[in-house]
């Protein structure tokens, strides 16, 4: 993969070009559980040539919020309230890759707490945990205006 083409999978039915960006590939998403995938770039690094801190807690957030997103068979949206990450070493370098994994521990009818972890190959690399508010699907940029506060 290229660093300036878009993945072509999917991680949700809305269009996000950050991740696109990133490359991160879709893996599973169901039954609260799910997974991504990573092939490391330049554009990944930091400036110790280290997989950087917000690419890890990135994969962290997106991985958290399919899990909980997939106990839906609408696959409503969520919105992060909050996530805590502890990093246990260094993330990776360039030609390396890391997959992040989540589990959905716990749900109300308006949150759910999932866990996520990052490994490259056998090394635990990052944990977090994270709450996340079920909202309902917003039909419109003026509703996502409104939510983000500006245009």
């Amino acid at each position: 993969m290229s660093d300036s083409v878009p993945n072509s999978n999917v991680i949700s039915q809305i269009e996000n070009p950050f991740l696109d960006y990133l490359g991160i590939v879709s893996g599973e998403m169901k039954e609260g559980k799910a997974n991504l995938f990573l092939d490391l770039h330049h554009h990944h690094m930091n400036s110790w040539q280290i997989t950087h801190g917000g690419v890890l807690m990135t994969l962290l957030d997106v991985v958290m919020a399919m899990a909980g997103r997939s106990l839906h068979d609408d696959q409503k949206g969520v919105v992060t309230v909050e996530m805590k990450t502890t990093f246990l070493q260094p993330g990776g370098v360039v030609g390396g890759s890391l997959e992040a994994r989540s589990v959905a521990f716990h749900q109300s009818t308006t949150m759910c707490f999932c866990d996520g972890e990052i490994w490259s190959g056998d090394k635990l690399v990052a944990k977090a945990m994270g709450t996340y508010k079920y909202l309902r699907s917003l039909k419109s940029k003026a509703g996502l205006v409104k939510m983000g506060g500006s245009d």
